[in-house]
C-alpha cells in the first residue's frame, strides 16, 4: 500500500532573507512545453510539435507588507531577484521526509497591496516571472530550465544540448 506524499510545511527565501511566518501561500511555477497542432500532407489526424517552453511564472501571499519586496520592484534585470522555495514533503505510512527546493530567478511583475482596513487582515500577493527554475529533491536535480541560456534538462538528460551545439558559430 501507498500513500500520497504531502507537503507538511515550507519556507520562502527571498534573496536569502527568510519568509518564515509571513509567508502564507505560494503558488509553485507551471512548467509546460509549448505546443502547437500540425498536420502535413498524407498524415491521418494533427499532431502536437514542441516549440520550447512556455512562460513560467510563480505567486505568493505574505501575510502584510514586506518592505524588501517592495525595495526589489522594478528592478532591470529580468534574473535580478532569486527566490527558494524549500518544503517537507512526507507521506503517512512512516516513511521519511523529502526536503524539496525550488530555486528561482526572476523579477517582480506585480505587487498586490490589498484592501486596507483598520483590525482587518492584511495581505500583500506577489506576481513574479521567472529567467530560471530548478526543481531539486534530497539534493538531486530533477529539472533545471534556464531560459536565457537555452538549457533544459530533466533527470540528468540536457534535452536542448544538441540545439545550443547547432547553434554555435
Amino acid at each position: 500500500m501507498g500513500l500520497p506524499q504531502k507537503l507538511k510545511n515550507y519556507n520562502l527565501f527571498n534573496d536569502g532573507e527568510s519568509h518564515l511566518g509571513v509567508i502564507e501561500e505560494f503558488t509553485q511555477p507551471k512548467i509546460a512545453i509549448a505546443m502547437e497542432e500540425w498536420r502535413g500532407g498524407g498524415m491521418l489526424g494533427p499532431i502536437m510539435v514542441d516549440n520550447g517552453l512556455e512562460a513560467m511564472t510563480a505567486e505568493w501571499t505574505n501575510g502584510g507588507m514586506v518592505r524588501q519586496t517592495l525595495r526589489q520592484f522594478g528592478i532591470s534585470r529580468v534574473d535580478g531577484v532569486l527566490l527558494r522555495l524549500v518544503g517537507a514533503y512526507q507521506a503517512d505510512d512512516g516513511s521519511g521526509v523529502d526536503q524539496v527546493e525550488i530555486v528561482m530567478r526572476g523579477r517582480h511583475q506585480e505587487i498586490d497591496m490589498g484592501n486596507a482596513a483598520a483590525g482587518k487582515e492584511t495581505q500583500h500577493k506577489q506576481k513574479f516571472p521567472l529567467a530560471y527554475y530548478k526543481l531539486s529533491i534530497n539534493g538531486r536535480v530533477e529539472v533545471e530550465i534556464d531560459l536565457l541560456n537555452s538549457v533544459f534538462i530533466v533527470d540528468g538528460v540536457d534535452r536542448y544540448a544538441d540545439i545550443r551545439r547547432a547553434l554555435e558559430l
